[in-house]
């Protein structure tokens, strides 16, 4: 028992899960206190920012200029967003299929409190625009660069010598990465003290039951949909998540699935995933595969419609799902860019008013956490699941690192 109890205190997972706890306590009881938090948080996400960039550079570099093949690469980037464009999709159709059953919306709107969300508002009219997301993506700037590089890599007759310094450079960055993961349970705890601080608890009461729409959809997702998909491939979800659980933490903490990019990738190369596999699908999907957002944009809209009255035809239905196909992949890297999807799509329809997603303000905090976890295990089992199909998966060696 007394080493069980020593095992536990080494675990980085143990002092996040103390540090959640603790900054809920202080945001609910001394809420001022808590509002002082914000800096803490939002000063190790900036910090893991830094990290983000060299690491997607650095890991499809090297994945690509290991594997030679070109042909392979273009095989993977292409299976990538049809596995990614097919998820979310089923994503979107479970998350109105939930709202549309459950109706979360058939509530006395006279008693919610509505918040200003004019900011975003006054965006809803710009069109979307792949330019514009790709120029306010930094992920996908990368992501774009690292590739034609990695390609060009591959002709230079002395590759060898810049792939040993890469690889170097790879090794410090992620020994530095390692000592600043060491801060995460003090920045999950100035997270959620910051956020219950600000919105209180009290809040979650008169829309509790969309919050809890919304965790049991993303749960039921997460264990039948990705669980299925893993059983599909002879692999358990329950253990995978064991295996990624202080990602999941440290996610739960600061609300932001960026805070976990990169130890989720060093951790899916460890569990026997390529190098090449994981630098191309994970940051990808950080920006095409966000089965979380799309779960919640697809039932706030459908919850907006029923606050307002508005009923909502089979086609209607059908083009709110086609508009968020092609809105949500804007809702990657960009604070408050949930509500600016939310509020082009609804735009968009001219059927249910904007000034709905007031009603959300003061709840959207407390869903963030469901929809970050819900993207980062979704982009860990889009890589497994590409890894197995391209035979860059060493079966052997996740299941010993899962076990």
């Amino acid at each position: 028992m007394a080493f069980s109890i020593k095992k536990i205190f080494k675990h980085l997972t143990f002092y996040v899960l103390v540090a959640i706890v603790a900054g809920i306590l202080l945001g609910h009881f001394f809420p001022e206190q808590g509002l002082k938090m914000e800096k803490i948080g939002t000063y190790f996400i900036n910090i893991i920012k830094v990290f983000i960039g060299p690491i997607i550079f650095l890991t499809i570099i090297l994945g690509i200029s290991s594997m030679g093949n070109m042909k392979k690469v273009g095989r993977i980037g292409f299976k990538s967003l049809l596995y990614f464009e097919i998820v979310t999709t089923v994503s979107l159709a479970i998350g109105v299929s939930v709202a549309l059953l459950v109706k979360p919306g058939n509530i006395d709107r006279s008693k919610l409190t509505i918040g200003d969300v004019s900011k975003y508002t006054s965006k809803a009219d710009e069109p979307f625009s792949w330019l514009h997301f790709i120029e306010s993506n930094f992920t996908i700037q990368v992501l774009i660069i690292a590739i034609v590089l990695g390609i060009l890599l591959n002709y230079y007759s002395k590759k060898e010598k810049v792939i040993t310094v890469l690889e170097k450079a790879s090794h410090y960055v992620f020994k530095a990465l390692k000592y600043v993961m060491y801060l995460a349970p003090v920045a999950a705890f100035g997270a959620m003290a910051f956020t219950v601080g600000k919105f209180g608890l009290h809040t979650l009461v008169p829309l509790g039951k969309l919050m809890l729409c919304v965790y049991i959809t993303m749960a039921l997702f997460i264990f039948l949909i990705l669980g299925g998909i893993m059983k599909f491939y002879g692999l358990n979800i329950f253990k995978f998540l064991r295996y990624i659980k202080e990602e999941l933490l440290i996610v739960l903490g600061t609300s932001s699935s960026e805070s976990a990019l990169p130890t989720l990738m060093n951790k899916l190369e460890t569990a026997g995933c390529s190098k090449s596999v994981v630098g191309l699908v994970v940051p990808t999907g950080y920006s095409f595969n966000l089965d979380g957002t799309s779960i919640y944009l697809s039932m706030a809209a459908i919850f907006l419609a029923q606050l307002y009255n508005v009923p909502l035809s089979f086609t209607e239905i059908m083009i709110l799902i086609g508009i968020l196909m092609l809105t949500s992949k804007g809702a990657a890297g960009v604070a408050g860019s949930g509500f600016v999807v939310l509020a082009s799509t609804l735009s968009s329809m001219h059927t249910i008013p904007l000034e709905g997603l007031g009603f959300l303000w003061g709840v959207d905090k407390f869903m963030s956490e469901a929809r970050a976890i819900t993207n980062i295990i979704g982009n860990g089992v889009a890589t497994i699941v590409i890894a197995k199909s391209e035979n860059e998966f060493n079966e052997e060696t996740y299941r010993k690192e899962i076990n």
